[in-house]
Order: C-alpha cells, then sequence, then structure tokens
C-alpha cells in the first residue's frame, strides 16, 4: 500500500469565492488550486459549490416489534427520474438553528411521525455529494415504540405533506431490494441495521 496522501494547510489555494446565489440555498463559485499527489501545485480550477446546512437522518426501530417506521413524501429532485416523485425516506431535518444533532433527531421525529425516540444510536457521518456540496449527513438508529404509528404529519407553515409507514424490518429490506426504497440515507440505515440488529435488539429489549 502506498503512503497516504498527507495534505498540510499550504495543500489548497483559494483564490477567489463569489455567492452566485442566496436563496435558502447558496451557490458559491471557487478559484482554487491544489496540490498534486506526484508534488507541486496543479492548475487553476473553477468548481460551483452548493453550501448547505449539515443534516440529520434517523431510521425509527421498535426492537420489540422489529419494525421501522419510514416517511413518504414528495420530493422535487426526483421529478422527470423516477416512476413517482413520491419517496420513502428516513425522518429528516437540517441543523439550521444553535441545535445538537440529536436534539435534531428527536424534534423531527415529533414534526415529521408524531413519534418519541427514547434512545438515540449513532450509525455514522458522511458527505453525501462531496464533488459539489458541502452537507454532512448525521445518521441515526432511533428506539421507538411504533404502536399506533401512522397517519400524515409535518408542519403546514414548511409545506410537509408527510405519509407515515410502518413496515416489519424484512419487508424494508425487500423494498430496499426491489429499489423502492432508492435514497442513501435509507440504504445505509437499513444495510447498517441488518448487520447490527442482534446487538441492537439484545440491548433495546
Amino acid at each position: 500500500m502506498t503512503e497516504p496522501f498527507k495534505p498540510g494547510p499550504e495543500a489548497v489555494d483559494l483564490m477567489a469565492r463569489e455567492t452566485c446565489f442566496q436563496g435558502f440555498y447558496r451557490l458559491d463559485r471557487l478559484t482554487l488550486r491544489h496540490r498534486l499527489f506526484e508534488g507541486g501545485m496543479g492548475p487553476v480550477i473553477n468548481r460551483e459549490l452548493f453550501v448547505r446546512h449539515d443534516a440529520v437522518c434517523v431510521l425509527p426501530y421498535d426492537p420489540q416489534q422489529d419494525r421501522v417506521v419510514l416517511i413518504e413524501q414528495f420530493r422535487v429532485g426526483a421529478m422527470g427520474k423516477s416512476e413517482t416523485p413520491w419517496l420513502l425516506e428516513l425522518v429528516a431535518g437540517l441543523i439550521d438553528k444553535d441545535e445538537e444533532p440529536e436534539e435534531v433527531a428527536r424534534r423531527e421525529a415529533l414534526e415529521e411521525a408524531d413519534l418519541q425516540l427514547t434512545s438515540l444510536w449513532p450509525i455514522t457521518t458522511y458527505y453525501p455529494s462531496p464533488g459539489g456540496s458541502n452537507e454532512r449527513v448525521h445518521l441515526f438508529l432511533g428506539r421507538c415504540d411504533s404502536s399506533g404509528a401512522g397517519g400524515v404529519h409535518g408542519l403546514a407553515e414548511e409545506g410537509e405533506d408527510i405519509r407515515v409507514h410502518v413496515v416489519p424490518f424484512e419487508d424494508a429490506l425487500a423494498l430496499m431490494r426491489d429499489g423502492r426504497l432508492d435514497n442513501a440515507a435509507s440504504m445505509l440505515a437499513l444495510q447498517w441495521l441488518a448487520l447490527n440488529r442482534t446487538e441492537v435488539r439484545g440491548l433495546w429489549t
């Protein structure tokens, strides 16, 4: 194995940064050059960066019933690319206030699914698309009681219209295998739970 690349502070020369668009999200254009693996600095390049708040995604899991809670809502990014732009997903929200990721997970579970999370299990933190966005996602498993879960929830003032589904764990895996659950956070969380389910149920039941 080759020696790992260990860049220092001088590895990136940020020459200019301008904001091209500022709305709920922001788009910046960066002019920069960076160090090459073989040494020296590379050519000047331009990159657009989608500037987003970091996000929190949580898979509510009922260890007693071995069921997960998924939500379904309209997603504009899926228009024209999927059979339907109503996607099955995890409970999720942005860290757009002075909150810890765990606080966001619990708040969003109440707002989007009317669920109380009694414990949180950190799964991982990752960049969903670092080639063009600075968003980082905090992924959790959340312990819940799925009895009585369901219905339509969300904040009307945020245009949310969210339907809740309670799904046996094995059925959720089948949805993923069939391509009906096709977003990264949901797939990561379900695969993690498939690998760690015995330990989770042992500690949470």
